[in-house]
């Protein structure tokens, strides 16, 4: 008998289109997506991890969005099971939507928010310049889930709309493309700065 993530979804079918991306997202699913960081200490840990379980840890820590930590994580202060509800009740909510496996909508929301280029700032002769490089894959995913929870964190805070509905909707859109996902909207805009300055 398969294991079910959630006790609910099948993983068995979802692939990864993006190359670059297939050795770091991982489908092994689980009942409950929780492993105490069991990989802690080795390199490149977080990509043994289930990519539901790295999102269920980056609602709990989403980071600070422009330094105010209190806009990016007021919802939200490490405390694991309610993480875990959230992920839990914002798929169940996909899947009443689009009639999809919410984890094949998610691995496809991740692979379309995830950016290619990203700006670092090189300093030449006392003056600094922007210089497009590329986003290694383990950036790229992380840089997507933090889109992702930030996104769905800004559309819930001092609103009446639930973080899971954010985190939804927020997860749909980027998985049609939608520019109104704040991971697509970032992505695009990091692509473009990265293209001014080669």
């Amino acid at each position: 008998m398969a294991i079910l993530a959630f006790n609910k979804w099948n993983t068995d079918g979802i692939g990864v289109e993006d190359l670059g991306l297939q050795r770091y997202i991982v489908l092994n699913p689980r009942i409950v997506p929780k492993t105490g960081a069991r990989y802690a200490g080795r390199n490149f840990h977080k990509s043994k991890v289930f990519i539901v379980e790295r999102l269920i840890n980056k609602i709990m820590q989403p980071g600070s969005k422009s330094g105010k930590h209190w806009h990016s994580s007021g919802h939200m202060t490490g405390m694991a099971a309610q993480a875990h509800d959230i992920v839990k009740r914002a798929l169940e909510i996909i899947e009443q939507k689009t009639k999809e496996n919410p984890v094949k909508v998610f691995v496809k929301a991740l692979e379309n928010a995830a950016p290619r280029e990203e700006i670092v700032t090189i300093e030449y002769g006392g003056a600094r310049y922007p210089k497009a490089t590329e986003c290694a894959p383990q950036r790229r995913i992380d840089i997507a889930l933090r889109y992702f929870t930030q996104g769905a964190y800004g559309k819930s805070f001092n609103s009446k709309t639930s973080i899971e509905s954010a985190l939804a909707d927020e997860l749909i859109s980027a998985y049609k493309l939608d520019q109104k996902s704040a991971a697509i909207q970032k992505k695009l805009e990091l692509e473009r700065q990265a293209d001014a300055s080669r």
